[in-house]
């Protein structure tokens, strides 16, 4: 079964679950989400069709809302934190230095699948600011010249995985 075909079963799998009622497109929208990390362009197609809705309508309420994701996460998701201590802390420097070392903006999978980049409000963690998270680690105190340190074990293990799934070449 090809990925696409995937996508389009579990699809239709939680479009079984709701009723064709216009009243139900944000919680589809979250649930296709849920289930898929994010909402591909055919799921917004499926939903209008289901609800009878135009794929217009469905776009414009998933692209009002800042929760919904347009693109799959990468393996190694990483959050900044803009709240206010971290942006009066150096918030903007670091986000800026992580566009930079991972070549993608805020809201962007890298091409490799490896890297994403997110911005948030607040993360929770006031007195260690800056921070960002990666994966489920915390990194507090950031700053632009600590970044490249941080990706370092996600870069290794992003090569690794690449390695490994090269065939060994034979002499």
């Amino acid at each position: 079964m090809t990925t696409e075909e995937q996508v389009s079963q579990a699809i239709a799998e939680i479009l079984g679950n709701y009723k064709k009622e216009k009243k139900n497109l944000i919680p589809l929208l979250q649930a296709v989400q849920t289930g898929l990390g994010y909402l591909p362009k055919e799921a917004m197609q499926e939903i209008a069709d289901f609800l009878g809705m135009a794929e217009v309508e469905v776009w414009g309420v998933a692209t009002f809302y800042n929760q919904f994701r347009f693109v799959p996460l990468g393996k190694s998701h990483t959050v900044v934190c803009m709240g206010t201590a971290c942006h009066l802390a150096g918030g903007k420097l670091i986000l800026d230095a992580l566009e930079r070392e991972l070549d993608i903006e805020v809201g962007e999978t890298s091409a490799d699948g490896n890297f994403s980049l997110e911005r948030v409000a607040c993360i929770g963690c006031c007195m260690l600011a800056p921070v960002i998270v990666i994966g489920d680690k915390v990194y507090p105190r950031m700053t632009p010249f600590k970044v490249e340190e941080a990706l370092i074990p996600y870069k290794q293990k992003a090569q690794g995985e690449l390695k490994e799934g090269k065939p060994e070449r034979k002499s």
